[in-house]
């Protein structure tokens, strides 16, 4: 098994989902769609940005970038996405454009209708 550790070795999907959490920068994505272990964005999910007011917090340097090495927290969140396969993250909570925590539908199989 080869280890994913730059942004260029990820899918379209996953880049676009890397994407969406930089240029949000702080806040949640809600309800994202997970098949074969990509993200889904046809579903359209909910995106809320949480805004300072009083100051301007900046964007991530990797947006100006094409590739660039993986934080520890974007690897874990793409083991979680194999470990899913297909399924649903309730939340993605986004700090500093890097996805810090989330929130994933358990359930064991055979007991989902």
């Amino acid at each position: 098994m080869t280890t994913i550790t730059r942004f260029s070795q990820l899918s379209g999907p996953r880049q676009a989902l890397l994407r969406l959490c930089q240029a949000l920068n702080f806040g949640s994505v809600y309800s994202l769609d997970v098949q074969g272990g990509d993200p889904v964005f046809e579903s359209n999910p909910l995106v809320l940005y949480d805004l300072k007011l009083d100051a301007n917090e900046g964007s991530r340097p990797e947006m100006a970038t094409g590739d660039f090495e993986l934080t520890q927290e974007v690897r874990r969140l793409l083991v979680k996405l194999d470990e899913i396969q297909d399924g649903w993250i309730e939340r993605i909570e986004v700090r500093a454009g890097i996805p810090r925590r989330m929130a994933v539908e358990a359930f064991h199989k055979g007991t989902r209708q």
